[in-house]
């Protein structure tokens, strides 16, 4: 709510410049006090100036206004994501809602240190790697187990030719292939 302005005869001397600045220091940005104190934007702008304030920028002054406590929440789930997940600026920008700058803010903030490109790749790569030895085992199990690999293939969804590929980086002892058909019973004769 804005407080209403006294009437007097010469607006512009009713606001002393350290009044302003006070405001100001308090989070006030310059347009509540343009609207407070009826005077001009430029006006404001030179009070605050000759009280000597420092001016802030509009991140600064929303960092000043936020929460701080969920601040730290936000920064500490970024660089979890970061860190552990490997996600990268864009990432956390788009889950925390804000742009690439300010998820780098963040994530400094929470004692994060930023990647290179090729750390990012490297750290992905590094996680697919894991993740295809994982699937690799999983399709090795199921094979011992009896599954054949033409199952296997439909169920994961892969061609039979790369869960050949990953039974054999999982070093799968592969069963003889079947014969069928006529060529099979000529041997027998």
């Amino acid at each position: 709510m804005n407080p209403e302005r006294p009437i007097t005869s010469d607006p512009s001397k009713e606001v002393a410049p350290q009044a302003l600045r006070q405001q100001y220091e308090s989070g006030a940005t310059v347009d509540e006090l343009v609207t407070a104190s009826g005077l001009s934007y430029g006006t404001v702008l030179n009070r605050l100036h000759d009280a000597g304030t420092v001016m802030r920028t509009s991140w600064q002054t929303r960092r000043m206004r936020q929460n701080p406590q969920a601040r730290q929440r936000l920064a500490a789930h970024l660089r979890t994501l970061y860190e552990q997940h490997g996600a990268t600026l864009t990432e956390l920008a788009t889950a925390a809602g804000e742009t690439r700058r300010s998820a780098r803010r963040l994530l400094i903030e929470a004692g994060g240190t930023v990647r290179t490109t090729q750390q990012t790749l490297r750290m992905r790569a590094a996680a697919r790697a894991a993740k295809r030895h994982k699937l690799a085992l999983s399709l090795r199990a199921r094979y011992e187990a009896g599954a054949s690999v033409p199952e296997l293939a439909e169920d994961c969804n892969y061609s039979v030719a790369t869960v050949y590929r990953l039974l054999q980086q999982a070093r799968t002892p592969m069963r003889p292939q079947h014969r069928h058909g006529p060529a099979n019973q000529a041997r027998q004769s």
